[in-house]
């Protein structure tokens, strides 16, 4: 058979899905495909979630059970332990995780074993598209020699791309089959390939011309946001030695319709990419002698935000003649964004760090995340009553969820520390409640620092702004 029949085949009749890893990614992969009419093999190296899928469960909170078991029921959807089955997929989507070292550097291992995992199954026409984030050139240069190791020839006898994924937790609106999709194949007769299987169940594909344009696509798109939160979150820091409420600022500048594109500083980034992906690509470019120093320092600034919000609450209770060691401080929100239930990269868990280094004892609550594995330990939320609230020194509002009762909490907190300056929205008698800054209650009324007078040790003073 002809590269040009092989490929062609992608585009009717029936094809069986693979996808590796049946996380965030994967699992929302997965249902899309089988929700268009194909079967969808899901491998993943943990059984609980296997099994979950398999009796109709979903762990991801974007997935719907409902969604699983119907599948489930319609016999288009079955996961398995491991990748014995790979044999039995025509397109092969690898979706699994790629992390950070503890030095910050890239960590491809996931993409190396399942590399591994492929070339041992691969069979003539069959298409693989690695869908993690990860360094440009990584598709050409260390995927296909592993996919390829039996001597099966790229474009002839089975096709590579790459094809970012784009997945926003917590979005109602962009989900994975109206997301616009880039794709980039390794040859002209990939890329077709990829477009045709992947056309089947996404709204509008992207082509682009090499799997190097659609990695770095992806480092980009997440970079801009990064270097941007770095700006504003700086701004912050500006802003809160001049006395100025930064949130005004932004807002104020947001209503300018063109040449401003509105972010707000924050307790610091989190999540799967933002904190993640930009590393990727500072570290390929120090390994071609460049360095990129704008991405650098923007990591640098983020880094710095939980540090800014622990400042803050050291400075309110200073001014309630209490010191940080022996306080009890609640963290309201441990997830990385607003109504999602994930913590990694958490800029909340660094805060707890910190706080807890001063000799705090610190507890949470977030509506999303009962419990939490972190560094050993297995910690449990409390529960969110007014007692809770007004037994804390210090109440620290990091996560923004929806499900917070913000005028319950700007009420019974004694001191208050909002990075989000979510409780400006509050209504209190019949008013709203002024838009103080970082400090929300507990705190001294905002004003500029005096001309020539010594910086103080602690970052900011009073709110803020």
């Amino acid at each position: 058979m002809s590269s040009a029949s092989r490929a062609g085949r992608f585009a009717g009749g029936e094809l069986t899905f693979g996808v590796v890893g049946l996380g965030y990614v994967g699992l929302p992969l997965a249902v899309e495909i089988g929700r268009s009419g194909s079967r969808v093999l899901g491998f993943d190296l943990d059984e609980s979630v296997v099994c979950g899928i398999n009796a109709g469960r979903s762990h991801v909170r974007d997935v719907d059970n409902g969604r699983v078991s119907a599948l489930r029921r319609a016999g288009r959807l079955e996961a398995s332990v491991g990748t014995a089955r790979l044999t039995e997929c025509d397109v092969i989507c690898l979706c699994v995780p790629t992390p950070l070292s503890k030095t910050r550097d890239p960590d491809i291992s996931h993409i190396l074993a399942a590399g591994r995992a492929v070339g041992a199954a691969l069979r003539p026409g069959q298409l693989v598209v690695l869908e993690s984030t990860t360094y440009p050139g990584t598709t050409r240069d260390v995927l296909l020699p592993l996919v390829s190791a039996r001597g099966l020839e790229v474009g002839r006898d089975f096709f590579l791309c790459f094809s970012p994924e784009r997945v926003d937790p917590g979005n109602a609106v962009w989900r994975t089959e109206n997301t616009p999709k880039v794709i980039g194949g390794i040859t002209q007769t990939c890329l077709n390939a990829g477009l045709d299987a992947y056309g089947r169940f996404i709204e509008r594909m992207v082509p682009v011309s090499s799997p190097e344009v659609a990695e770095l696509v992806k480092l980009l798109e997440n970079t801009f946001r990064a270097v941007n939160i770095a700006l504003v979150n700086e701004i912050a820091q500006i802003a809160d030695r001049l006395g100025v409420n930064v949130w005004e600022v932004v807002d104020a500048a947001a209503t300018k319709p063109f040449g401003f594109m509105k972010f707000t500083p924050g307790p610091g980034l989190g999540g799967h990419c933002i904190p993640v992906d930009p590393h990727y690509l500072s570290w390929k470019m120090r390994s071609l002698d460049y360095q990129a120093r704008l991405i650098e320092l923007a990591a640098e600034i983020n880094a710095e935000m939980p540090h800014f919000v622990v400042e803050k609450v050291r400075s309110a209770l200073n001014m309630a003649r209490r010191a940080v060691n022996g306080s009890r401080i609640l963290i309201l929100g441990v997830a990385y964004k607003p109504d999602v239930d994930d913590v990694r990269e958490s800029p909340a868990l660094e805060i707890i760090r910190e706080l807890e280094e001063d000799g705090a004892e610190v507890v949470f609550h977030d509506p999303h995340v009962p419990v939490i594995q972190w560094e050993g330990r297995r910690r449990h939320g409390v529960e969110f009553t007014e007692d809770a609230l007004e037994a804390a020194d210090a109440v620290v509002l990091v996560t923004d969820h929806s499900a917070l009762d913000l005028e319950r909490i700007h009420r019974c907190a004694r001191i208050l520390v909002d990075s989000r300056n979510a409780t400006s929205r509050v209504h209190i008698g019949g008013g709203k409640a002024p838009g103080r800054g970082w400090i929300v209650k507990g705190g001294e009324p905002p004003g500029p620092r005096r001309s020539g007078s010594p910086a103080s040790g602690r970052v900011g003073r009073g709110d803020g702004g």
